[in-house]
């Protein structure tokens, strides 16, 4: 290989290591950004399950929520277990398992009727309360592969510069050989 195209190659993994690394370290930093506001915005509002086994979370009707019984709503994982294992059930009581969209309609046909507006109410805080907390894991969800994709690009950046650094040592040991060898055929040539 020529000095040159040696020479092209190294710059292009140069390149390479800058592009992957800054990609790799913006990644890391919005995993992290999200992950830390999404951590303190739930943890700011203070939503907690309620203790494993209690009557509000008995082990017969929601056996898998009893691993975070008492425990605080602080992460994109806890958010779903809550959206849709704690309030999705209980909105499910509501209205025998209609959605507001369904209640909201029967209530406007019927203005007067306090059973359906209650419902309605109800099922409208809600639901919107669960459509938040189910966002909160979507964004946590991009979060962690955007953690998982900076690591990635981190590695990818790694392994060019292991290949520079091998391209460099042979470029090197090849600078080496070539600078030994006219010292040989000269010393050979006078013994001759």
């Amino acid at each position: 290989m020529t000095g040159g195209m040696r020479l092209r190659i190294v710059a292009l993994q140069v390149g390479l290591i800058a592009v992957l690394g800054a990609g790799g370290l913006v990644a890391l930093g919005m995993g992290s950004f999200v992950h830390g506001m999404i951590r303190d915005q739930l943890s700011a509002q203070q939503i907690f399950f309620p203790a494993a086994g209690s009557a509000s979370l008995p082990a017969s009707e929601y056996p898998d929520l009893q691993q975070y019984g008492g425990q605080q709503v602080d992460d994109g994982v806890k958010a779903q277990a809550y959206a849709n294992g704690f309030i999705g059930r209980h909105l499910e009581k509501v209205a025998g398992g209609q959605t507001y969209s369904q209640v909201s309609t029967k209530a406007a046909a019927a203005p007067t009727d306090t059973a359906l507006a209650g419902q309605k109410d109800t099922l409208f805080k809600g639901e919107t309360l669960r459509g938040l907390l189910l966002n909160t894991y979507g964004w946590w969800t991009i979060g962690t592969y955007s953690t998982y994709a900076g690591y990635g690009l981190a590695l990818a950046a790694a392994i060019v510069l292991l290949a520079m650094l091998f391209e460099i040592g042979l470029a090197i040991r090849s600078r080496g050989t070539t600078a030994v060898a006219p010292i040989a055929s000269t010393r050979l040539a006078h013994q001759g």
